[in-house]
């Protein structure tokens, strides 16, 4: 892991995250008078910046330490481990308050979503480097570092490497492609014929939703517009998932092909890999990679001798936010405003980026189609089920002996993948993430396909001795913070679900909140403004059809108050800066 020079984005500042960053890591936040800069550098209303700003959770208006930890809260790999709170206990032995910066400015320590390291165990970003394989000894060493004011670049090596764990390869992985024959069979065939062959394949996206890659491609290219784009969807946000961590690192020249392949196909001339702020990291191999491919005349003007085929790829990188994972929400934030999903239709594919025809495949798909352009349609085809052809990367994590990359064709049984990765007494499997499918062991004769459990690479496995509320807890959590918070049954029914599973989970709930969670959740399902509020509330119906003792085992047989009217008066303490016995209800204090 290159950690020379944590604090620079490596980007030229063109695109107004960029800029914000620069600003970010400049002074540990964001000023107004650096906002009112950035209105008239990019030519936009100061409160389009300001918008920006509030929006994604990396950027802040109250200064950060020099020394800024994020640790990850999600369920494989997340802070809690047991009984230990690891991020109280760095807290505790910085003098640090969960979410604030220390008064000195030395440290400031907080918690975010998934950072896609969810096979190497517990993980923090440290100023956007990770750190892997947390604890107690390793939190005193941070610890150490920290007040001494050691340099990142001064701690240990082998602390920022990250192992690929890939356990099983298929159609993708297996091998890599040559650059440029992808795209030298597509010079051979033509357009056309290239366009047919990824329709022939049967090849569909690999980010869940699963629509038909060929007929996308043929709606892009037939929309009218004077200009096309190719924006590949590298903001892998749902936790558990960490598949095109992996693929960006070991298989990028194969993406940029795939996008280079696109282009050829839909008549574009610029391509966007939008990478997610949480691989910021992994920006310095990727530009080498953009490089090299300019320097193999495999982007840029006449590729590879092509007369007229001019193409090029810039990267965009995210700031904290899993909405930009939906495609129009991506393109808001590619257009430099704040990430909230477009009303569809219309679609991207003939208004997307600027209002012109934009193809966005993730990371996955785009390898696919390159492979799919040198080996065939037929070769793509024999492997998986009628109705999902090909290969699917699983992330593989929680309670299981092997977490990492799996890549099956399409129709390998839950069981199947549960004794491959070394998963014994399995409680339940959550396939998607939590916007995903929760499996009982039921369930596990099912397949992986788009027709039955279906995912976009999340594998989450949870053993017998695991807390199913505390998992659908933690999952109504991530939704409530990264809710974009435009609609209100999303905004304010995710925050609900939070609260109602909070208060079952403390020994507050009742039968009555069953009812409720039930009630709220196909409110939120059904009356959301996309996908993440469709989605926010499916653990929760799953949980409750399938594994009812989880939340009824937590519920009081008689009624508590849920108000606490003695901390209800703290804020009129405050004011009157009184703390003593009177002030309080219970006169104890």
């Amino acid at each position: 892991m290159n950690t020379s020079c944590p604090h620079s984005s490596g980007l030229p500042h063109t695109h107004l995250l960029h800029r914000l960053h620069a600003v970010q890591q400049q002074y540990r936040h964001i000023p107004p008078h650096a906002m009112q800069q950035a209105a008239a550098e990019f030519n936009v209303p100061l409160s389009q910046v300001a918008a920006v700003v509030a929006f994604y959770s990396f950027f802040s208006t109250q200064p950060r330490g020099r020394f800024d930890i994020l640790f990850s809260n999600c369920t494989s790999c997340g802070y809690l481990i047991g009984e230990h709170d690891l991020m109280h206990i760095l807290c505790e032995q910085l003098e640090v308050t969960p979410g604030e910066t220390r008064a000195d400015g030395l440290v400031s320590i907080d918690e975010t979503s998934c950072i896609g390291l969810c096979d190497q165990g517990a993980s923090l970003l440290v100023n956007g480097v990770p750190v892997t394989g947390l604890n107690a000894a390793k939190l005193t060493q941070i610890a150490h570092f920290i007040t001494d004011k050691i340099p990142l670049q001064q701690w240990p090596e082998a602390w920022f490497d990250i192992p690929d764990t890939i356990h099983r390869r298929d159609l993708l992985l297996t091998e890599h492609l040559t650059p440029g024959t992808a795209l030298q069979r597509a010079f051979q065939h033509g357009a056309s014929e290239t366009l047919a062959i990824i329709q022939q394949s049967g090849l569909r996206g690999r980010g869940g939703a699963g629509f038909d890659t060929g007929k996308k491609w043929q709606l892009c290219l037939e929309a009218p517009g004077a200009t096309r784009y190719v924006v590949c969807n590298a903001d892998e946000g749902e936790p558990g998932t960490f598949k095109d961590r992996l693929l960006l690192r070991e298989y990028a020249d194969a993406l940029l092909e795939g996008m280079a392949l696109c282009a050829f196909v839909i008549g574009a001339q610029k391509g966007f890999v939008y990478l997610r702020g949480e691989y910021r990291y992994l920006l310095p191999h990727l530009q080498t990679a953009l490089e090299r491919r300019h320097d193999q005349e495999l982007l840029g003007n006449d590729i590879l001798g092509q007369p007229g085929f001019d193409f090029d790829i810039d990267i965009v990188v995210g700031a904290g936010a899993y909405i930009c994972g939906e495609e129009s929400a991506l393109i808001e934030s590619l257009e430099g405003k704040p990430g909230i999903p477009r009303i569809r239709p219309p679609f991207p594919v003939t208004h997307g980026y600027r209002g012109q025809p934009t193809v966005v495949n993730n990371v996955e798909t785009f390898i696919a189609a390159a492979h799919i352009a040198v080996r065939g349609s037929s070769w793509f085809k024999a492997a998986g089920t009628p109705s999902s052809a090909g290969s699917k990367i699983l992330s593989i994590s929680g309670d299981c002996e092997k977490p990492g990359i799996y890549e099956y064709p399409f129709g390998v049984s839950i069981q199947q993948i549960l004794d491959d990765c070394g998963a014994h007494n399995v409680q339940a499997v959550q396939t998607g993430g939590p916007a995903g499918t929760l499996l009982s062991p039921a369930e596990f004769g099912r397949a992986i396909a788009f027709d039955d459990a279906a995912t976009g690479g999340s594998f989450l496995v949870f053993g017998q001795q695991r807390d199913l509320l505390a998992i659908h807890r933690n999952f109504a959590h991530f939704f409530a913070h990264e809710s974009c918070g435009f609609c209100t049954p999303c905004r304010i029914g995710t925050q609900l679900l939070k609260n109602n599973l909070d208060n079952i989970a403390e020994g507050r709930g009742m039968a009555y909140d069953i009812e409720e969670l039930q009630q709220l959740s196909r409110l939120i399902q059904h009356q959301s403004h996309c996908g993440l509020g469709h989605t926010a509330a499916n653990h929760v119906l799953d949980g409750l059809r399938k594994f009812p003792h989880a939340f009824t085992s937590h519920l009081q047989p008689h009624f508590t108050a849920r108000f606490d009217l003695d901390q209800a008066l703290a804020s009129a303490r405050q004011i009157t800066q009184r703390n003593d016995a009177d002030a309080h209800l219970d006169n104890e204090r």
